[in-house]
């Protein structure tokens, strides 16, 4: 299946036994390093995170200031851009200082955790709004409205919550849990928009300490490393800023996710299930677990007819569970017609949305409808999807059956038009437990979670519009561009002259030949 770190205690790949040495040489160093690019990222925030136009804080003098002089957006960039790729640097840094990969590297992925992710607690929302659509959706509750049927701008000033124009008619795609959660939050803060942020902060929180937590336990069963399997997930910089600086409800999906097939594969089906149905009233996305918690109950060796009783017990208590809770709020499986929304879109790193891009682009220039043949493109793409899920499902050992999960999880991922970093972030606990190979595989990772960090930094800045004149030459494109440059050059820096980081993306001068213990 893969190659395997060291077990606990056991010396980390490339370095000699050295009994008296400690485990960790020196994880202060990157710890700092790590907890100061937060810290530029939480400053630059105030410049170019995302507030609700109702916000209290944009009449602050500093925030006015920060966000609109040109100087103080410039400031914000340079901060953000460098801050967030001295976070990847600080990542990088503390694996390679690990000598053992033993309860000395587990206390120093639970330090950086504390230090990196405190500062992104007090920022202004980085990378994305969505949660101004949580506080809208909450809203729509509070008020009374069917948010399955009703996008925000059935309320009045909806403008004035920060919400991406998107969500303006688009149905909810969340489950119950988290409509009631939105609604929670609202009612509490009385739709204040900081309050608001840091509760739905607090939620995420939530699903963090439940990676952190069952990543490790998940990993044993495995016959991974915990430790290793720990620092490549909680401490991934693209971990901390998507759950916590982003506040994307991601982070409780895959945190009651990771619980729920911890409990089911260690005998205890029942609740793991009922954990795995509360990530899909989060995010209806890990419905996909399903079959492969049947085929867990099932047991090894299980004939056709038990898995077929064992699939149908699985999906009958996980509908069972989402039908009360639909009872309980009134507005029955509405979320199913939210999730068509993301399929619409695509993005141009996609795989499958780059080539109905290419698809469109050559179509168009021979007056075909490119755009009708891009269609195509995405819908063979969630064919492919399906197909690949099918297959794990149905073929393949009992003792990969994770590793199975795991790949077709990455196939509705990674075959769909749009792909957003959140949505890696899905994958990299799923993989780390079953295993991440420390060759081309973690090195794909390191390039992964670069390209994101360079991507989101430069993706989504506010920027005021009175800001885009050409007296002040400062057009919100000039300020994406800038700090992708910036990003860009750091993440190179990394990959081709540091000389610390460069080894990590280089070919190793022996191949890893070893195999894992399953």
């Amino acid at each position: 299946m893969t190659a395997p770190v060291p077990a606990a205690g056991n010396v980390a790949a490339g370095t000699s036994p050295e009994p008296a040495a400690a485990e960790v040489d020196n994880a202060l160093s990157p710890l700092l390093s790590g907890f100061a690019g937060s810290m530029f990222m939480a400053i630059g925030s105030l410049g170019v995170g995302w507030l609700a136009p109702v916000s209290e804080l944009r009449r602050l003098p500093l925030f006015i200031w920060m966000r609109t002089e040109a100087v103080g957006v410039a400031l914000s960039i340079v901060l953000l851009a460098v801050g967030g790729m001295l976070l990847v640097r600080a990542w990088l840094r503390l694996g390679q200082r690990v000598r053992v990969w033993g309860a000395g590297a587990r206390k120093a992925t639970l330090q950086a955790v504390a230090l990196w992710g405190l500062p992104m607690m007090f920022s202004v929302p980085l990378f994305s709004r969505d949660v101004y659509a949580y506080i809208g959706q909450g809203r729509l509750m509070v008020e009374g409205f069917n948010p399955y049927e009703n996008g925000i701008s059935a309320l009045s000033n909806y403008f004035q919550l920060g919400a991406d124009k998107m969500w303006t008619e688009a149905p909810v795609p969340y489950g119950q849990l988290f409509l009631w959660i939105e609604q929670l939050v609202v009612w509490t803060t009385n739709v204040h928009p900081e309050a608001s942020v840091m509760l739905f902060r607090l939620a995420a929180l939530v699903g963090v300490v439940l990676c952190i937590v069952y990543v490790p336990k998940l990993a044993e069963l495995h016959g991974v490393n915990p430790h290793r399997a720990l620092w490549l997930t909680a401490a991934n910089p693209l971990f901390l800023t998507n759950f916590i600086a982003s506040v994307h409800n991601d982070a409780l999906m895959i945190g009651l996710a990771l619980a729920g097939l911890y409990y089911c594969a260690t005998k205890r089906v029942v609740f793991g299930l009922v954990l795995v149905t509360l990530s899909i009233s989060v995010k209806p996305i890990t419905i996909v677990f399903l079959p492969f918690i049947g085929l867990l109950w099932a047991g090894k060796n299980a004939a056709w007819p038990r898995k077929f009783i064992f699939w149908g017990l699985t999906a009958g208590i996980s509908v069972a569970i989402l039908y009360g809770m639909s009872l309980v709020n009134g507005f029955g499986f509405g979320w199913v017609n939210g999730l068509s929304a993301p399929g619409s879109i695509w993005i141009w790193y996609a795989p499958v949305g780059l080539l109905g891009l290419v698809v469109a682009s050559i179509s168009n220039a021979f007056g075909l409808d490119g755009w009708g043949l891009a269609k195509w493109v995405y819908d063979a793409g969630k064919l492919l999807a399906v197909g690949i899920v099918a297959w794990q499902i149905f073929r393949g050992d009992h003792d990969r059956l994770m590793r199975r999960l795991t790949l077709a999880f990455a196939a509705v991922v990674l075959l769909a038009p749009m792909i957003q970093s959140w949505y890696v972030v899905w994958l990299i606990p799923l993989f780390a437990v079953t295993g991440i190979r420390d060759d081309w595989q973690v090195k794909a990772l390191y390039f992964i979670v670069s390209f994101f960090m360079v991507y989101a930094i430069s993706d989504q800045l506010e920027v005021f519009p009175y800001l885009q004149t050409e007296d002040l030459g400062l057009p919100l494109a000039l300020a994406r561009n800038a700090a992708a440059i910036i990003a860009l050059m750091f993440a190179l820096y990394l990959i081709f002259l540091d000389p610390k980081t460069k080894q990590l993306f280089s070919k190793p001068d022996e191949p890893v030949t070893t195999r894992p213990v399953i």
